[in-house]
């Protein structure tokens, strides 16, 4: 049994997003925290696609911009639907977000910016402990209070989890029964690739430090479900995907494989041509989302960040959401602490807060969206992009065939492909989630 007078204020399991977030909320405060990190260093173990939005960020960290290891700011995103051999692609460029402070997202390499809102954490009060591993939990009864590491206790008025996707302090705590199902996690893998930055500003139309992400999709990842990536660093570009996990199993497909055949689509292959590999990387995701939650409170202690399944996968937000769950938790700590009560009643309030913020309420809204696309793969991946693929091929080529009767042989072979009525449902399929939530 932990003994309360040993108790520091808080313990955080992991120095992800989520768990520094609360930490430095904690800090400010005054409160005394302890991060516990599994890692030879702060970022170490953390592995993302590359951005981190500038909005919720600047609540944790004001103009963070000036004096953080950010490599561009986000002024482009391009997206692209894509077939083996072609891509249809649209892009939005703001004048606003390439000027303080509208910026709308930045990209980061994670060992260098983790390792940099630990420094802000630290500066603050807290306490980070790294190389360390949490195996057990502390009880005081039926309350959480604390955890085992392989070295020592740490005993603490209120735990918080945010230990990662595959969390086990989780299932320890009894909040949820078992580990995620292959079907609820993605595997993400990325190449980080060295390119000069002249080069990199010349290939993606870049300037005065701006950057391009580019998201895409369709008929091109061996009939998977996935989503590839690119993203702008100073002098180095980061290219990946996400795929199923279970989608993965079941074709026995490997990561690296379906990386390969991305890096060389028409699209991507020049962007990269002449790069030197610096980085391969692989991350599970959580991507059972709003379905996925475990339960996110008990006595004594709460689930943060990926633990949590925080990740909005339609948009690819999991950063912003894991600090914004770190700062609630920290919020409802600070209640406890101030209440001098660690039940599950006072507790509570971190689901109420988490409820009542956009974190919750878009994976709410977009909570049966890629079931839909994963279910109907075929028709979304195949049918689709390659229609609009062959609409913008009918309109550009010249072949001296009237304008006119290639166009009445491409709505022709839309029609055999797939006909009006089952375009109209497959619309309803995609569209109702949405409407319903």
């Amino acid at each position: 049994m932990a003994q309360m007078d040993d108790a520091v204020d808080v313990v955080v399991v992991g120095a992800g997003p989520a768990g520094i977030a609360a930490a430095l909320t904690l800090a400010r405060a005054g409160k005394e925290v302890v991060v516990l990190e599994r890692g030879e260093f702060v970022g170490a173990k953390n592995v993302f696609g590359g951005a981190i939005y500038t909005q919720p960020t600047a609540e944790l960290y004001p103009d963070f911009w000036e004096t953080a290891p950010v490599e561009r700011y986000n002024a482009e995103h391009r997206f692209c639907m894509m077939t083996p051999d072609s891509a249809v692609t649209m892009g939005y460029k703001s004048q606003q977000h390439m000027e303080a402070p509208h910026y709308n997202s930045f990209t980061v390499q994670r060992a260098k910016w983790d390792r940099w809102c630990a420094e802000q954490a630290e500066a603050a009060g807290a306490f980070i402990v790294t190389s360390t591993t949490v195996r057990d939990l502390l009880w005081d009864g039926t309350r959480i209070a604390g955890v085992k590491t392989e070295q020592e206790d740490f005993p603490a008025k209120v735990t918080i989890i945010g230990d990662g996707v595959n969390s086990l302090l989780t299932e320890k705590a009894g909040l949820r029964t078992r580990i995620p199902k292959p079907s609820e996690v993605a595997l993400g893998v990325k190449e980080v690739i060295a390119l000069d930055e002249q080069v990199i500003n010349d290939r993606f139309n870049c300037e005065n430090g701006s950057g391009v992400i580019y998201t895409m999709m369709g008929d091109v990842f061996d009939g998977l479900v996935a989503m590839g990536f690119i993203y702008t660093n100073k002098d180095s570009v980061v290219v990946g995907l996400g795929a199923s996990l279970e989608d993965l199993q079941q074709r026995l497909v490997k990561p690296y494989d379906l990386l390969e055949i991305f890096k060389q689509h028409p699209v991507v292959r020049p962007l990269i041509a002449g790069g030197k590999m610096l980085e391969y990387s692989g991350h599970m995701i959580p991507e059972g989302g709003y379905h996925a939650m475990p339960q996110l409170f008990c006595d004594g202690a709460m689930v943060v960040g990926d633990a949590a399944m925080l990740v909005n996968n339609v948009h690819w937000e999991g950063t912003n959401l894991a600090m914004a769950s770190g700062v609630f938790a920290a919020q409802t700590a600070l209640q406890a602490l101030e209440n001098n009560d660690f039940s599950h009643f006072q507790l509570s309030l971190y689901e109420k807060l988490l409820k009542s913020s956009y974190v919750y309420q878009d994976l709410q809204t977009y909570r049966d969206i890629l079931p839909t696309v994963e279910k109907y793969s075929n028709v979304f991946m195949g049918h689709y992009p390659n229609a609009l693929n062959k609409l913008f091929d009918t309109f550009v080529s010249v072949d001296s065939v009237p304008k006119k009767e290639k166009m009445q042989a491409f709505v022709g072979d839309t029609l055999k492909a797939r006909s009006p009525f089952h375009m109209a449902l497959d619309a309803l399929k995609v569209g109702l989630p949405i409407i319903n939530s």
